[in-house]
């Protein structure tokens, strides 16, 4: 089961089966705007929020920010807004 938000191992799987190749052109837009966003989904999610599941599924894609902020955390830090004592 994936994390709110994020694409499910599963639907993972099946977009990397099928080449390229063989999609219609929709089907490869559809996959690479998914991609784009559980990228993005998984950068703003802060790991320790993270199902076991999707950080495995993070590791093997390249998506992982094991032991860094989210994308928010830091933004929350840069405008002053963000708890002072962590990173």
């Amino acid at each position: 089961m994936a994390d709110t938000g994020r694409q499910s191992m599963t639907d993972k799987a099946a977009s990397s089966v099928k080449p390229d190749s063989q999609k219609s052109m929709t089907e490869q837009a559809g996959d690479k705007m998914k991609g784009m966003t559980d990228s993005v989904a998984s950068t703003l999610q802060p790991q320790s929020e993270k199902s076991t599941t999707q950080k495995a599924g993070d590791t093997m894609s390249g998506n992982s920010n094991e032991g860094q902020e989210s994308l928010m955390e830091k933004a929350k830090h840069a405008t002053g807004m963000g708890d002072s004592e962590t990173k």
